[in-house]
């Protein structure tokens, strides 16, 4: 356990530095996310959402994972990690109704990520501003979702996965404050 605590803390710690060193404001609605292992991976992680006018910006720290590879990063629809190996979460998050695809995509899902490259030790961060999602309360907000590190790459093509394969790692995104 105390290995599991150091290991969130330097998580958050890696987080909070890479947002103080970005320009984006930090003062609106916020969000976090405790990644925890599904069974038999190793993979966790800390997860911060932060509502800045029309974008929100994804700040992750990820550990765990294989070195120097590529996964999958999706919040799902139900923020549920009941059942263990992640399938409780549901399908990526999509309000309206769009085809899955990547990140960048002016038509996606609203819970396409960008995905998550793991250095050689096995750890990946991630700090992006993203549209379409909200941390407010509305039909896009990220409030009570669930989120998803896959254990392969997202094609960006495959409906409705990107055929990200198995879920690694699940938490259920929580307002701050």
């Amino acid at each position: 356990m105390k290995k599991f605590q150091t290991t969130i803390a330097s998580a958050f710690a890696a987080a909070a530095l890479v947002a103080g060193c970005q320009s984006m404001s930090t003062d609106g609605p916020k969000a976090n996310a405790m990644l925890a292992p599904t069974k038999g991976s190793n993979v966790r992680g800390a997860v911060t959402f932060v509502e800045a006018g029309s974008k929100v910006r994804v700040i992750a720290a990820v550990n765990g994972l294989a070195p120097n590879g590529e996964y999958g990063f999706h919040i799902h629809e139900a923020g549920d990690c009941s059942s263990g190996d992640g399938m409780s979460a549901k399908g990526h998050f999509n309000p309206q109704g769009k085809p899955h695809a990547h990140a960048g995509a002016s038509e996606r899902h609203a819970g396409d990520l960008p995905s998550l490259k793991s250095d050689a030790n096995g750890n990946a961060t991630l700090n992006t501003d993203l549209d379409i999602i909200t941390v407010s309360p509305g039909p896009t907000s990220v409030i009570g979702r669930g989120l998803i590190v896959h254990a392969q790459p997202d094609d960006f093509k495959t409906q409705p996965t990107g055929n990200a394969g198995a879920r690694s790692a699940c938490a259920v995104i929580q307002r701050a404050g």
